[in-house]
This record gives structure tokens, C-alpha cells and sequence, in this order.
């Protein structure tokens, strides 16, 4: 009997368990499925509460909608007001320098006409060459060398890093000054035809120059012009040529020695002391002008200086300061061989 009971309990214990177990599982199955949301007996009412105090309020002022919360505070717009005029205005500080204007720099056109007449050419060249590698850019050397089967001259400007052009002139002359005029005419040739753009300077083998040179030639809007000391090995004396200048303004010019007292101005001045805008020669219309350069018998050299003279307004003289100061001499060593057998002789 006893084992009967015992029997009897222990099946009334597990039936108990399952239904106990049965009605959870039915609580949290239809729980899962309810719909959740703020109406839900499960949300907290004081959670719900804080949600809506950080709620932003939209609140109309005048014609603009400003939005109020309590993390920000936007005063409203008046009317008629800019939306910059809010903000405060940067007050400068009247000890703060202006920052100075950046223009860009004039390219320079450097044009050299070498000859094979001249001794040492090579030396001269890599001097001229040294000075002009510390002109700041944009600068283009155009160098003109007569037709020869040496390979001197390129190998020099191959090394020295600047912008080059090299051309060859095929004409042969017993002249030396003949030549050297006709290389300047094929470099203005070759200005024209690319429609090369930039304030044009020939610099010969021979000369020296101070640095300033290069800064005040870039200043130079439409022609300009400048003083030269000449130097010669074998004369203890120093002749000055170029401009005289009021301020910046050309009122006469000082000139070496006329052989004849008819020879015209353009002929005295030396081309080394003036500068042109390279558009004279490619857009001679952009300078109230009708004549090309073509019909000046392919000499613009002498074209150029035309033009230069016939309109001095344009004329600018440099350094500003009354051209008082040389930035540029030219050393005369055509003479150094006729001096070096000289000296040989005494020597000897």
C-alpha cells in the first residue's frame, strides 16, 4: 500500500510541473507577439516623461521658423536683417602690416649672338652663362652661333641649366660686327615667327652685370634703357653710354664720338642699352602701329630702334633714380690677342 501512495505522489508532482510549465510557455509565446510601443504596459512612464522634455519645438517668429531646444538658443531674425549681421565683425588691428600684393614676374628674353672670330669664346660664354643661372625664372637664352662642326658651344648650355634655345646662322661674313648684327636679327626672326612673349635684352659675350640689372628690366612696360660703362684692356679710362634721365624720364643721351655730325640718333645708340617688349615685333597693332617688321628689309634691329625713337613717351630709364647707377658694363677683349703677342715679345 505504502508503494502505491508513493507512486501516486510522484505522478501528481510531474503533472504539476508541466502545467505550470505549459502556462509560462503560453505567457512568453502571446507576450512576444503583443504590438510594443509607448501605449505598452511594459514602458516605463517616467522614461516616456524624459523623452518628451528633450522633444524640439518648432516655434514661429515673424517670417523665419527658429528651432528651440535646450541644447541651443537662436535669437530670432529681425526683418529686413542679413543672416551675416548677427555674427560680429573681425576688427583689424591697425598694427597688423597689409599683406603685400603678389604679381608675377615678367618672363625676360636674353638674346646672345657669339662668332667663331672671338677668342676664348667658350670661357666668355660659360661667365655669361653663371650670371644669368641666378636670374629667378621664367627666362629664355636664345644663342646664335655660326654653321660649324664643333660641338662646343651646345655641350656648354646642355650643362647649365637653364631655358635655351640654339640656333644657327648658315651666312658667312669677314665682318665681325656684321655678324653678330645679322645673328641678332635671326634671333628677332625666330621671336616673331613663335610669337615668343617677353621683355627682349641682348647680352653680349663681354659683359657684366650686377644682379639688380635683371629686377629693373622686368619693370620695363613697352621700351627701356639704361646707362653702360665701357672698359678696354689697353686703356686705363672708362667711357660712359645710355641715357640722362629725370627720374625715369629719357631728356638726352650720352654718345661716344660722331665720325659724322649727320649720322642719325638710331645709328649712336647702342642696341646692348636698350629692351623692347617682344610684342612689338608679332603685334605691332597692339601699339598703334600698321608696319610689320617685314617691311623694314628684314633688319629689326633697325626696326626696333625706330620705333624706340619715335615714340620716347614709352621710353623708361632704369634705375628709376635719374639712371644714375651702372648695372651694366661691357668689357672690350677684341683687342686681347694683339695684346697677348705684345707682351710675348717683350717677354722674350
Amino acid at each position: 500500500m505504502a508503494s502505491v501512495e508513493r507512486s501516486k505522489k510522484k505522478s501528481q508532482i510531474w503533472k504539476k510541473g508541466m502545467i505550470h510549465f505549459s502556462v509560462c510557455f503560453a505567457m512568453g509565446f502571446f507576450t512576444g507577439l503583443a504590438p510594443t510601443g509607448k501605449s505598452s504596459t511594459f514602458s516605463s512612464p517616467s522614461l516616456a516623461t524624459s523623452n518628451r522634455e528633450f522633444a524640439p519645438q518648432p516655434m514661429p517668429v515673424g517670417h523665419q521658423t527658429v528651432i528651440n531646444a535646450n541644447t541651443s538658443s537662436i535669437a530670432p531674425e529681425k526683418e529686413g536683417q542679413p543672416m551675416m549681421s548677427r555674427f560680429p565683425k573681425h576688427k583689424k588691428n591697425p598694427r597688423e602690416k597689409p599683406e603685400p600684393e603678389l604679381r608675377p614676374r615678367k618672363p625676360v628674353i636674353i638674346v646672345t649672338p657669339t662668332s667663331n672670330k672671338l677668342r676664348f669664346q667658350g670661357v666668355y660664354l660659360g661667365k655669361l652663362a653663371n650670371t644669368i643661372k641666378l636670374v629667378p625664372p621664367p627666362l629664355l637664352w636664345i644663342v646664335v652661333e655660326p654653321q660649324t662642326e664643333s660641338t662646343e658651344l651646345p655641350e656648354i648650355l646642355r650643362t647649365t641649366g637653364i631655358m635655351y634655345r640654339h640656333l644657327v646662322s648658315k651666312e658667312n661674313f669677314t665682318d665681325l660686327e656684321a655678324e653678330l648684327n645679322h645673328q641678332r636679327n635671326l634671333a628677332l626672326k625666330h621671336i616673331e615667327h613663335h610669337r615668343l612673349s617677353g621683355i627682349v635684352h641682348f647680352a653680349g659675350l663681354s659683359n657684366v652685370y650686377d644682379l639688380e640689372f635683371f629686377h629693373q628690366l622686368r619693370d620695363i612696360e613697352v621700351f627701356g634703357t639704361w646707362p653702360m660703362a665701357m672698359l678696354r684692356a689697353n686703356r686705363k679710362k672708362v667711357k660712359m653710354e645710355g641715357p640722362v634721365c629725370n627720374s625715369s624720364q629719357v631728356i638726352g643721351w650720352h654718345l661716344r664720338k660722331r665720325n659724322n655730325e649727320t649720322d642719325m640718333l638710331s645709328s649712336q645708340i647702342r642696341i646692348s642699352s636698350l629692351a623692347f617688349n617682344s610684342s612689338i615685333l608679332w603685334d605691332p597693332e597692339r601699339w598703334g602701329r600698321d608696319s610689320p617688321v617685314q617691311d623694314t628689309s628684314q633688319n629689326s634691329i633697325k626696326f626696333v630702334k625706330q620705333v624706340i625713337l619715335e615714340d620716347e613717351s614709352k621710353l623708361k630709364g632704369i634705375p628709376a633714380d635719374d639712371c644714375s647707377k651702372i648695372l651694366l658694363w661691357r668689357f672690350n677683349f677684341h683687342t686681347q690677342p694683339t695684346l697677348k703677342r705684345q707682351v710675348l715679345r717683350i717677354s722674350l
